[in-house]
Protein backbone atom coordinates (compact mmCIF):
# COMPACT_ATOMS: atom_id res chain seq x y z
CA UNK A 1 0.00 0.00 0.00
CA UNK A 2 1.04 3.37 -1.04
CA UNK A 3 2.56 5.87 1.83
CA UNK A 4 0.69 8.88 2.17
CA UNK A 5 1.25 11.50 5.17
CA UNK A 6 -1.22 13.78 4.44
CA UNK A 7 -5.02 13.97 5.08
CA UNK A 8 -7.63 12.83 2.25
CA UNK A 9 -11.16 13.55 1.22
CA UNK A 10 -12.47 10.38 2.11
CA UNK A 11 -16.33 11.25 1.41
CA UNK A 12 -15.77 9.67 -1.79
CA UNK A 13 -16.29 6.25 -0.46
CA UNK A 14 -19.70 7.42 0.94
CA UNK A 15 -20.82 8.94 -2.56
CA UNK A 16 -19.49 6.09 -4.75
CA UNK A 17 -21.71 4.25 -2.29
CA UNK A 18 -25.03 6.48 -2.99
CA UNK A 19 -23.78 6.33 -6.57
CA UNK A 20 -24.39 2.50 -6.54
CA UNK A 21 -27.68 2.25 -4.28
CA UNK A 22 -29.47 4.61 -7.14
CA UNK A 23 -28.60 1.93 -9.44
CA UNK A 24 -30.13 -0.64 -6.96
CA UNK A 25 -33.35 1.24 -7.25
CA UNK A 26 -33.62 1.43 -11.30
CA UNK A 27 -32.83 -2.08 -11.48
CA UNK A 28 -35.81 -2.87 -9.27
CA UNK A 29 -37.75 -0.42 -11.30
CA UNK A 30 -36.89 -2.42 -14.41
CA UNK A 31 -38.22 -5.65 -13.11
CA UNK A 32 -41.67 -3.52 -12.21
CA UNK A 33 -41.51 -2.64 -15.94
CA UNK A 34 -41.83 -6.06 -16.93
CA UNK A 35 -44.92 -6.70 -15.39
CA UNK A 36 -46.30 -3.40 -17.07
CA UNK A 37 -47.12 -4.32 -20.58
CA UNK A 38 -49.95 -5.49 -22.21
CA UNK A 39 -53.16 -3.30 -23.00
CA UNK A 40 -54.21 -1.27 -20.58
CA UNK A 41 -50.74 -1.14 -18.82
CA UNK A 42 -49.89 2.26 -20.23
CA UNK A 43 -50.68 4.50 -17.39
CA UNK A 44 -48.66 2.03 -15.02
CA UNK A 45 -45.84 2.50 -17.40
CA UNK A 46 -46.24 6.17 -17.55
CA UNK A 47 -45.65 5.94 -13.44
CA UNK A 48 -42.50 3.65 -14.19
CA UNK A 49 -40.88 5.93 -15.98
CA UNK A 50 -41.38 9.02 -14.26
CA UNK A 51 -40.06 6.89 -10.83
CA UNK A 52 -37.09 6.26 -13.19
CA UNK A 53 -36.88 9.64 -14.25
CA UNK A 54 -36.54 10.54 -10.62
CA UNK A 55 -33.68 7.58 -9.75
CA UNK A 56 -31.90 9.03 -12.77
CA UNK A 57 -32.20 12.71 -11.15
CA UNK A 58 -30.86 11.74 -7.69
CA UNK A 59 -27.68 9.58 -9.20
CA UNK A 60 -26.86 12.68 -11.29
CA UNK A 61 -27.04 14.56 -8.17
CA UNK A 62 -24.91 12.19 -6.57
CA UNK A 63 -22.39 12.48 -9.57
CA UNK A 64 -22.21 15.98 -9.66
CA UNK A 65 -21.60 15.78 -6.20
CA UNK A 66 -18.20 13.93 -6.53
CA UNK A 67 -17.30 16.04 -8.99
CA UNK A 68 -17.59 18.82 -7.16
CA UNK A 69 -15.96 17.61 -4.07
CA UNK A 70 -12.90 16.25 -6.70
CA UNK A 71 -12.65 19.56 -7.48
CA UNK A 72 -12.41 21.04 -4.04
CA UNK A 73 -9.85 18.20 -3.01
CA UNK A 74 -6.26 19.04 -2.97
CA UNK A 75 -5.23 15.72 -1.96
CA UNK A 76 -7.88 12.20 -2.81
CA UNK A 77 -7.94 9.14 -1.59
CA UNK A 78 -6.50 7.84 -5.20
CA UNK A 79 -5.82 9.18 -8.54
CA UNK A 80 -8.74 11.90 -9.28
CA UNK A 81 -8.65 10.70 -13.28
CA UNK A 82 -9.97 7.08 -11.70
CA UNK A 83 -12.66 9.21 -9.46
CA UNK A 84 -13.81 10.39 -12.30
CA UNK A 85 -13.35 7.30 -14.29
CA UNK A 86 -15.66 5.51 -11.42
CA UNK A 87 -18.39 8.26 -11.23
CA UNK A 88 -18.68 8.70 -14.67
CA UNK A 89 -18.89 5.14 -15.49
CA UNK A 90 -21.68 4.61 -12.33
CA UNK A 91 -23.52 7.43 -14.03
CA UNK A 92 -23.99 5.61 -17.61
CA UNK A 93 -25.59 2.49 -16.18
CA UNK A 94 -28.42 4.54 -14.64
CA UNK A 95 -28.62 6.69 -17.85
CA UNK A 96 -29.08 3.50 -19.99
CA UNK A 97 -31.49 1.75 -17.55
CA UNK A 98 -33.41 5.54 -18.12
CA UNK A 99 -33.43 4.98 -21.31
CA UNK A 100 -34.86 1.75 -21.36
CA UNK A 101 -37.68 2.29 -19.67
CA UNK A 102 -38.48 5.50 -21.25
CA UNK A 103 -38.45 4.50 -24.82
CA UNK A 104 -40.87 1.38 -23.42
CA UNK A 105 -43.09 4.25 -22.42
CA UNK A 106 -42.61 7.11 -25.34
CA UNK A 107 -42.94 3.85 -28.14
CA UNK A 108 -46.49 1.96 -25.82
CA UNK A 109 -44.62 -1.27 -26.63
CA UNK A 110 -47.61 -3.53 -24.91
CA UNK A 111 -45.23 -6.25 -24.85
CA UNK A 112 -41.90 -7.19 -24.16
CA UNK A 113 -39.87 -10.75 -25.61
CA UNK A 114 -39.42 -13.24 -22.70
CA UNK A 115 -35.52 -12.59 -23.08
CA UNK A 116 -35.45 -8.97 -21.63
CA UNK A 117 -36.41 -10.80 -18.75
CA UNK A 118 -32.99 -12.28 -18.80
CA UNK A 119 -31.55 -8.90 -19.58
CA UNK A 120 -32.73 -7.61 -16.16
CA UNK A 121 -32.06 -10.00 -14.12
CA UNK A 122 -28.39 -9.68 -15.07
CA UNK A 123 -28.86 -5.65 -14.13
CA UNK A 124 -30.53 -6.46 -10.76
CA UNK A 125 -27.32 -8.79 -9.78
CA UNK A 126 -24.41 -6.73 -11.24
CA UNK A 127 -26.36 -3.57 -9.46
CA UNK A 128 -26.42 -5.72 -6.20
CA UNK A 129 -23.01 -6.77 -6.69
CA UNK A 130 -21.28 -3.28 -7.37
CA UNK A 131 -23.41 -1.80 -4.38
CA UNK A 132 -21.56 -3.81 -2.18
CA UNK A 133 -18.34 -3.20 -3.88
CA UNK A 134 -18.88 0.53 -3.59
CA UNK A 135 -18.76 -0.17 0.60
CA UNK A 136 -15.71 -2.46 0.46
CA UNK A 137 -13.66 -0.31 -1.99
CA UNK A 138 -12.84 1.72 1.25
CA UNK A 139 -10.21 -1.22 2.20
CA UNK A 140 -9.26 -2.05 -1.13
CA UNK A 141 -9.42 -5.58 -0.39
CA UNK A 142 -11.39 -8.59 -1.50
CA UNK A 143 -13.31 -6.99 -4.50
CA UNK A 144 -11.51 -9.44 -7.54
CA UNK A 145 -14.52 -11.73 -6.76
CA UNK A 146 -16.46 -8.78 -8.16
CA UNK A 147 -14.93 -7.73 -10.86
CA UNK A 148 -15.06 -11.28 -12.14
CA UNK A 149 -18.23 -12.32 -11.60
CA UNK A 150 -19.58 -9.00 -13.15
CA UNK A 151 -17.84 -9.70 -16.53
CA UNK A 152 -18.73 -13.39 -16.13
CA UNK A 153 -22.70 -11.76 -16.35
CA UNK A 154 -21.41 -9.05 -18.96
CA UNK A 155 -20.81 -12.50 -20.92
CA UNK A 156 -23.95 -14.30 -20.31
CA UNK A 157 -25.60 -10.86 -21.08
CA UNK A 158 -24.15 -10.53 -24.22
CA UNK A 159 -25.22 -14.40 -24.92
CA UNK A 160 -28.99 -13.41 -23.77
CA UNK A 161 -28.75 -10.15 -26.04
CA UNK A 162 -27.49 -12.19 -29.12
CA UNK A 163 -30.87 -14.24 -28.86
CA UNK A 164 -33.04 -11.80 -28.71
CA UNK A 165 -31.57 -9.95 -31.70
CA UNK A 166 -31.98 -13.41 -33.87
CA UNK A 167 -35.74 -13.67 -32.42
CA UNK A 168 -36.57 -9.68 -33.30
CA UNK A 169 -35.21 -11.14 -36.84
CA UNK A 170 -37.10 -13.98 -36.75
CA UNK A 171 -40.08 -12.71 -38.77
CA UNK A 172 -42.35 -13.13 -35.44
CA UNK A 173 -42.42 -9.00 -35.40
CA UNK A 174 -42.91 -6.10 -38.33
CA UNK A 175 -40.60 -4.13 -39.11
CA UNK A 176 -41.88 -1.09 -37.51
CA UNK A 177 -41.98 -3.44 -34.21
CA UNK A 178 -38.10 -4.51 -34.62
CA UNK A 179 -36.85 -1.47 -34.53
CA UNK A 180 -38.53 0.01 -31.37
CA UNK A 181 -37.76 -3.16 -29.79
CA UNK A 182 -34.33 -3.34 -30.78
CA UNK A 183 -33.78 0.38 -29.33
CA UNK A 184 -34.62 -1.09 -26.23
CA UNK A 185 -32.80 -4.54 -25.63
CA UNK A 186 -30.04 -2.54 -27.17
CA UNK A 187 -30.00 0.03 -23.65
CA UNK A 188 -30.54 -2.66 -21.72
CA UNK A 189 -26.81 -4.09 -23.19
CA UNK A 190 -25.50 -0.96 -22.97
CA UNK A 191 -26.46 -0.83 -19.64
CA UNK A 192 -24.68 -4.28 -19.14
CA UNK A 193 -21.30 -2.93 -20.85
CA UNK A 194 -21.20 -0.13 -18.59
CA UNK A 195 -21.18 -2.26 -15.20
CA UNK A 196 -18.65 -4.11 -16.63
CA UNK A 197 -16.64 -1.10 -17.28
CA UNK A 198 -17.47 0.00 -13.33
CA UNK A 199 -15.96 -3.19 -12.58
CA UNK A 200 -13.04 -3.16 -14.49
CA UNK A 201 -12.60 0.28 -13.52
CA UNK A 202 -12.59 -0.85 -9.92
CA UNK A 203 -9.87 -3.58 -10.82
CA UNK A 204 -7.44 -0.67 -12.04
CA UNK A 205 -7.73 1.37 -8.97
CA UNK A 206 -6.74 -2.06 -6.90
CA UNK A 207 -3.98 -2.70 -8.69
CA UNK A 208 -2.66 0.72 -8.49
CA UNK A 209 -3.39 1.29 -4.93
CA UNK A 210 -1.98 -2.41 -3.80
Amino acid sequence: MKLRLTPRETSFYDLFAEQADHLVVGAGILTELLGATGPGAGAERAKIADRMRAAEHACDDTTHKIYNTLNSSFITPFDREDIYALASTLDDVMDEMEEAVDLVNLYGIQTLPAGVADQVDTLVRAAELTAEAMRRLRGMKDLSEYWIEVNRLENAGDQSYRKLLAHLFSGEYDALTVMKLKEVVDSLEAAADAFEHVANTVESIVVKES
